[in-house]
């Protein structure tokens, strides 16, 4: 009886389902979109096709096909398909699987592929449960995670499957899926609405049919054609992708860093308006802030310097959400300021000799006369006081050895060019 009501909510279940679970594609020529993983001839294809899948890590943003895709190879492989949520399972469990899959490859020669959904949310102690069953062979795993693996899985465990990343799905792949989401509810979208969906969904395949579905629903609980303003009631917000501690903290500021550094004023307001909506530290932003001014502008602008030590402190002393046009008001002054990294590379250069030749001694005309008996030691003796006398604007002041090294070199950009000037202009006797 147990068997029979199973098997009713099974297909009640079926035509209840979610459009997005109902339309989850079944077989490869069904996935859509990731070609640079799972496209003809690629790899990971092939080793599906002809059931040799390796040990895998799944990695990429909601909606992108990492369980589609692991569901795909159980559908297609000859092995022992095991499935468990890392939110949920315990070491016990892990062993349990490995337990299994050793008297099942004993008694059968059958092969077992685990399934482990958010192999992030896994602790080292579960990691290290698993790693021996993969070592030696024993189960093959695909891991799901929205997190950099890099940052979240055991080393020993990474070296030990491949990690593919899985991209957020383009405009036109999400155009094809709701193209799909509609022939399945019946329903005409034009183009204009289908491109709006695909925009809305933020590269989440789930989520441009969730959107799809929903705007359709209210539209014929009205009695009314699906218009613009379903779609934007049923899409609400569009999804921030964005993760404070994982990678995407970290792409972010990059991109920040990289466009400001290029002068593009548009990417870094958009760059820092992300970070912001994402709810990064704006400490953090202003941190880098402080440090590109030196880094990557410096004496061509020095200004920019103290622009964003203001905004350092300004996010001290105002505090969000109103400083965030303080930052803005520094992004923008940084994009646009000229830039240098003239001072970046004189204390690279610097460094190297002091790293090959040790803490060189400066000539004894420039160490302290400051002490009894200095004098004596010949501390200070031949030292020209250059406001009383230019030759001492002539003097190289480097320890004896480096003596004529040149480890800055004005870049000619900006406030630069004056000091450049400056320099050739000055008489030699």
């Amino acid at each position: 009886m147990g068997d029979l009501f199973s098997e009713a909510a099974g297909r009640r279940l079926g035509a209840t389902a979610p459009l997005a679970q109902r339309l989850r594609p079944r077989s490869l020529d069904e996935f859509v979109g990731q070609e640079h993983v799972i496209g003809p001839g690629r790899a990971l294809r092939l080793a599906i096709e002809q059931d040799r899948v390796p040990s895998m890590i799944l990695y990429g943003p909601p909606g992108s096909g990492k369980t589609t895709l692991a569901r795909i190879v159980a559908q297609t492989t000859g092995a022992e398909f095991e499935e468990l949520s890392a939110v949920q399972a315990t070491v016990a469990n892990v062993r349990d699987v490995l337990k299994q899959a050793r008297e099942r490859l004993g008694a059968s020669g059958r092969r077992t592929i685990l399934f482990l959904d958010e192999i992030h949310r896994f602790n080292k102690a579960q990691q290290d449960a698993l790693l021996p069953g993969v070592e030696e062979g024993l189960l093959t795993l695909i891991g799901a995670t929205t997190e950099n693996p890099y940052f979240e899985v055991n080393s020993a465990l990474l070296s030990r499957t491949q990690v593919y990343e899985l991209e957020p799905h383009s405009i036109e792949t999400l155009r094809d899926v709701v193209r799909r989401g509609a022939a399945a509810l019946e329903v005409e979208v034009s183009d204009e609405l289908e491109e709006q969906i695909a925009v809305r969904a933020g590269g989440d395949a789930r989520n441009a049919l969730n959107i799809l579905e929903l705007s359709v629903e209210t539209a014929r609980a009205e009695g009314a054609e699906l218009e613009e303003r379903h779609v934007e009631d049923a899409a609400r917000k569009r999804p921030l992708a964005y993760d404070k501690g994982g990678d995407r903290h970290y792409d972010f500021i990059s991109a920040w860093i990289k466009s400001t550094r290029a002068g593009d004023v548009q990417a870094s307001v958009y760059y820092l308006a992300a970070m912001l909506e994402g709810g990064e530290d704006a400490r953090f932003i202003a941190r880098r802030m402080v440090v590109l001014a030196s880094e990557d502008i410096g004496n061509a602008d020095p200004q920019a310097l103290l622009v964003a030590v203001a905004a350092a402190q300004a996010v001290e002393h105002v505090g969000l959400p109103e400083a965030r046009l303080n930052l803005a008001q520094a992004a923008i002054y940084l994009a646009r300021a000229p830039k240098s990294n003239a001072s970046y590379v004189a204390l690279g250069k610097a460094t190297e000799d002091v790293r090959e030749h040790g803490h060189l001694m400066p000539p004894a005309a420039l160490r302290s006369a400051a002490y009894p008996g200095a004098r004596k030691l010949g501390r200070g003796r031949g030292y020209v006081y250059p406001h009383a006398d230019e030759e001492g604007f002539e003097v190289d002041c480097l320890p004896e050895r480096l003596a004529g090294s040149i480890y800055y070199e004005p870049s000619g950009i900006g406030a630069e060019v004056e000091v450049e000037r400056s320099a050739q202009a000055r008489p030699r006797e």
